[in-house]
């Protein structure tokens, strides 16, 4: 990291409304804690410089105070001030969002300004991790900053897509090898650095603490017959075949109503959290009792918040009829877990420590799987056959019409398709095109994510001009 700030090299400016995550930003791009983080709206007061390395590339990146309507000789009237010097400085501009709070009539009216200003200007939707930021990503298509590209500053996900297009905008030639016909996908180079976050969760006395000991080749968790040993969240890092992997030992998750004690309350919760923060989830299952109401519960909520989905079937030495439990298996996954069809399902002892290459070979697949992006004119030629193979019913005796789909992100792939009726679209026609676009891109045991928005091609150029 240089020390010293070029005067030649490309500025970057960091704005938007108070307490969206801008100095957060600011601290993960430039690799130091420099700037104050809080909760509390308006801490930072000044425009504070920076320096990040992309690569053989130096930038400056300028932290700015929240923009905020002030009265003329305010403190606030001249943080906005330097928040719009800073905007006139920048080569780049990088509008940030709080995507749970959704886009604001003050994201709306400082949006003109960053519009005003002709500076190139990226949407950053931040906090987008988990399921809350979703419907205020797509919100975001609304400020006419172009597609949000979604990043969790504090977690550091999706970092590697805005650095890209911030690489793009500089007109600068990336420094990241992306992964052939996945624009914005990890770079491989941080594949390689940064731990894959893999969460083992599971009911009680699954086994898996003893999962995590096989993994890590030393006895680090406590095991034993009585359930519910591990309480907290514990992580542990070990390299497999090459690639960093953050393991989290969770505990067992019992049905809601059978949790009494305080401890296993919080317990539960840092399970949760911990499902949310991870990238790829092994579901633990018991072979000896497969499949109970808790097993698949835990299976959904995994789906919902996106995360990629293993499931390991532990003590398969113990089975007898293996060739018929495996037949029940796969067909309690495909009804019960319909939603992610294909989902791995890899038949493991973690005390005899067999199948364990099996089982991280299926979450390096997932992984790779979940981060998929596909071109906006593959997607677009699918839409075509898919609609000539089934075109979509009638309402009030009008057809409904879908003219364009892209993919705004991936982790999972998530797809925006516009559409001129979206409300009146039945889901029975929405899951012939997920079930069609999961076969087409191969696409198996992932949560896809296709949404649909009202309007024409946004991307077309428009018929005034």
């Amino acid at each position: 990291m240089a020390d010293q700030i070029s005067t030649n090299a490309p500025a970057i400016a960091i704005v938007g409304r108070p307490n969206v995550g801008k100095s957060t930003l600011f601290n993960r791009l430039t690799g130091r804690r420099t700037a104050l983080v809080s909760d509390m709206p308006g801490l930072t007061r000044d425009r504070r410089d920076g320096v990040a390395d992309f690569g053989s590339h130096t930038v400056r990146i300028i932290d700015t105070a929240g923009l905020e309507e002030a009265g003329a000789g305010s403190i606030e009237s001249r943080m906005r001030e330097q928040s719009q010097r800073a905007i006139e400085l920048a080569d780049v501009v990088l509008f940030v969002i709080d995507a749970r709070d959704g886009v604001t009539e003050a994201d709306k009216a400082f949006a003109q300004i960053v519009r005003r200003s002709g500076r190139p200007t990226i949407l950053v939707a931040n906090k987008c991790e988990g399921r809350a930021g979703q419907d205020g990503f797509f919100e975001g298509f609304e400020l006419g900053l172009g597609a949000p590209v979604p990043i969790s500053a504090e977690h550091g996900e999706g970092i590697a897509d805005l650095v890209d297009d911030v690489m793009s905008a500089l007109g600068l030639e990336a420094n990241f090898k992306t992964r052939k016909g996945e624009r914005g996908s990890e770079p491989e180079v941080a594949d390689l650095e940064r731990p894959l976050r893999v969460a083992i969760v599971g009911r009680p006395n699954a086994g898996k603490s003893t999962l995590v000991n096989a993994l890590l080749g030393e006895d680090r968790m406590i095991t034993g017959p009585e359930p519910g040993l591990t309480r907290d969240t514990i992580s542990s890092d070990v390299t497999i075949n090459g690639r960093s992997i953050r393991l989290f030992d969770t505990a067992g998750l019992r049905r809601k109503a059978k949790i009494n004690e305080l401890a296993e309350k919080l317990s539960a919760s840092d399970t949760i959290r911990a499902i949310r923060f991870a990238e790829v989830v092994v579901l633990m299952i018991d072979a000896e009792r497969p499949f109970e109401h808790q097993d698949l519960t835990i299976g959904d909520m995994v789906t919902q918040e996106g995360r990629a989905l293993v499931i390991a079937v532990n003590k398969w030495d113990l089975v007898t009829d293996k060739q018929a439990q495996l037949k029940a298996l796969r067909e309690t996954v495909n009804e019960r877990l319909s939603q992610v069809p294909g989902v791995k399902l890899v038949m493991i002892s973690a005390l005899a420590e067999r199948g364990l290459d099996k089982l991280t070979h299926a979450i390096f697949e997932t992984y790779a799987t979940w981060n998929r992006r596909i071109g906006t004119p593959d997607l677009n030629r699918w839409l075509q056959e898919a609609l000539a193979r089934h075109a979509p019913p009638a309402a009030a005796g009008r057809r409904i019409k879908i003219r364009f789909i892209t993919q705004p992100s991936a982790r999972p792939p998530t797809f925006i398709a516009f559409c001129s009726r979206p409300d009146e679209l039945p889901r029975s026609y929405l899951r012939y095109l997920t079930n069609s676009l999961r076969s087409a891109f191969d696409l198996p045991g992932v949560p896809i994510r296709l949404n649909l928005r009202k309007g024409e091609n946004p991307y077309a150029p428009s018929k005034k001009r």
